[in-house]
């Protein structure tokens, strides 16, 4: 079995940490909930890189692996949809299909 690689990506003045799973084409894109980090993916991404996909899932910005932003209390949700905008032009990736956890309660 591959081993899950890690590096970090240069985003937007904040470095991203993004594992990595799989070499195929086509490009599955985790993204966690909150509070949580990219390792809540870790076993589909086995799934996922074995069907003969790419497997990434990123910590987003001040959590996991990456870095805190310099001001975290002006951070908003536009800042994590550009982080992921500007990753994927990094990694010249122009089509992914995505998952994300959404937890919520009333």
């Amino acid at each position: 079995m591959e081993q899950i690689k890690h590096a970090h990506v240069e985003v937007r003045g904040v470095k991203i940490h993004v594992a990595e799973l799989g070499t195929g084409p086509k490009v599955v894109l985790f993204l966690h909930g909150f509070p949580e980090i990219w390792y809540t993916w870790r076993h589909q991404m086995i799934g996922v890189s074995g069907a003969g996909y790419r497997a990434i899932a990123i910590d987003f910005r001040g959590y996991g692996l990456s870095d805190q932003p310099a001001e975290p209390e002006k951070a908003d949700f536009v800042d994590l949809v550009e982080d992921v905008v500007e990753l994927l032009d990094s990694l010249s990736i122009s089509k992914v299909l995505l998952l994300q956890v959404v937890i919520s309660s009333d």
